[in-house]
């Protein structure tokens, strides 16, 4: 009886040590001023506001601004872009697809002379060269609405005029993510949201993200996603920790690097929206800092990446910091809003000691 006492009291010591050295941690870093310019951009970031830390392990920051909270369910509009890009890599994962492979060899309808050379990578990257029409919003979501199916937007997607050769042009829509769950579709005889919800929603515990909510018309798995602060930051503390979260391997190392690398220079930018005007994209996700610039693009590894949507969150992994963040708002007001995240990942990152230098 004594000796399992004793047991339980050691365990019990070890728990708060560990809790000790957590507080410990948390109390070296200053949030006041972040407090501050959270109040301070309130409004303009859209009234409604969550902001999440993590260091991979836990948060180590969470601020509840209006009527959000870390659970409240929004959509995120784009970041459902970097979603979507991790679900290709744990395909190539498995050995079943290949970041070289041609859109062709699974999706008959591109078989054609002008996109028969289009490839994987490419698709997570903007680089199909394909007719986006993302400088006319509206016509654009109208147009989407009429597929039912992701295999009749992409075989339309087909029979679109190229604005350019595959890989020599840079034009931000959803025709590249939206083939490259398509493919995975026919690899997998599956549905997008099937094997989204099983290969990554499940194992991080993301119990409140899905794309289900277009009725009557096609997933959209470049825009599409509803999610809490909460769930995303799961997602976002596994690729911080190298695919691992809570002792599960998720995605390889090798393909978070892979989701790092630069795949576009700057001459090749021909549209972008305004927030991200003059910015280089990885595979679903934007580059905000990066290794030497001069270096060509496939080159270079970013130092940290971001997956704004339209509504206004903005989630970030910053891997020399060894952190990851996430502002979850529902907020169509766009003007501000690079600028607004760029200050406040400026006041984040004081609070951490660069890994980089």
């Amino acid at each position: 009886m004594a000796y399992k006492t004793i047991k339980i009291c050691t365990k019990v010591i070890t728990g708060l040590i560990f809790l000790l050295n957590i507080q410990s941690l948390n109390a070296q870093k200053n949030w006041s001023k972040l407090d501050e310019q959270l109040v301070k951009f309130q409004k303009p970031l859209g009234t409604n506001v969550v902001c999440l830390i993590s260091d991979g392990n836990s948060i180590l920051y969470q601020k509840e601004m209006g009527n959000f909270t870390a659970e409240t369910v929004q959509p995120i509009a784009s970041c459902s872009k970097w979603l979507t890009a991790t679900l290709v890599m744990q395909f190539v994962d498995d050995g079943k697809l290949n970041l070289n492979d041609k859109v062709s060899k699974y999706i008959p309808s591109f078989n054609i002379e002008d996109k028969k050379d289009i490839t994987i990578q490419q698709t997570l990257s903007h680089l199909t060269g394909i007719s986006s029409n993302q400088k006319n919003l509206v016509e654009n979501m109208i147009e989407l609405r009429k597929y039912k199916n992701l295999e009749e937007e992409v075989d339309a997607f087909a029979k679109r005029k190229m604005e350019a050769k595959p890989g020599a042009s840079f034009s931000y829509s959803s025709v590249g993510l939206n083939t490259a769950a398509r493919v995975l579709e026919v690899i997998s005889g599956k549905d997008f949201e099937t094997l989204i919800q099983e290969k990554l929603f499940n194992p991080l515990g993301m119990n409140h993200t899905s794309f289900s909510e277009r009725k009557m018309m096609a997933v959209n798995p470049s825009g599409g996603a509803q999610s809490t602060a909460l769930d995303y930051m799961k997602f976002l503390q596994m690729l911080l920790n190298n695919g691992q979260y809570k002792g599960k391997q998720i995605l390889s190392a090798k393909a978070v690097a892979q989701m790092r690398i630069v795949q576009n220079n700057p001459d090749q930018i021909d549209y972008a929206p305004e927030n991200a005007e003059g910015a280089l994209y990885a595979s679903g996700s934007w580059v905000m800092e990066r290794q030497n610039s001069e270096a060509p693009a496939g080159k270079i590894s970013a130092y940290s990446l971001a997956s704004p949507g339209l509504f206004g969150t903005w989630p970030t992994v910053d891997f020399c910091n060894g952190y990851a963040s996430i502002i979850f708002v529902k907020n169509l007001q766009a003007k501000q809003r690079s600028a607004i995240n760029k200050s406040l990942k400026r006041v984040i990152d004081e609070q951490f000691a660069n890994k980089c230098k």
